[in-house]
């Protein structure tokens, strides 16, 4: 496959079909040809079997992302979504528990003290 100094891999279609298509292939091609990791096991060696199924070639699971790379923006989003989740519920109970242990009033009764002194 022949490669030019500016347009990379697209330097196959030469002049034909004009300069923003090519530019648009060459964004895709480099995020389809990088090396992402597996979302099971981490090991960076990924294989696109069809336009959307991807699998790896240590633990060989199968999954779905994006037409050509493993997780999509929406999909990204989703697992941030996801996680924050669960850290709302963790905090809520941290709160409930400090709570527990301080109330107010033993503020005021300390603040109290302090003033007598």
């Amino acid at each position: 496959m022949k490669k030019t100094k500016k347009v990379n891999s697209t330097g196959r279609f030469g002049s034909r079909y004009g300069v923003g298509i090519r530019k648009r292939i060459l964004k895709v091609e480099e995020r389809q040809k990088n090396l992402n990791p597996c979302p099971f096991c981490g090991f960076k060696k990924i294989k696109r079997i069809a336009a959307g199924l991807f699998e790896c070639k240590k633990c060989s699971a199968k999954f779905t992302g994006g037409a050509y790379t493993t997780e999509t923006l929406i999909g990204k989003s989703i697992k941030k979504i996801v996680g924050q989740k669960s850290f709302i519920v963790d905090a809520v109970e941290l709160i409930k528990a400090s709570e527990e242990e301080t109330s107010y009033s033993d503020i005021e009764k300390e603040v109290a003290k302090s003033k007598k002194r």
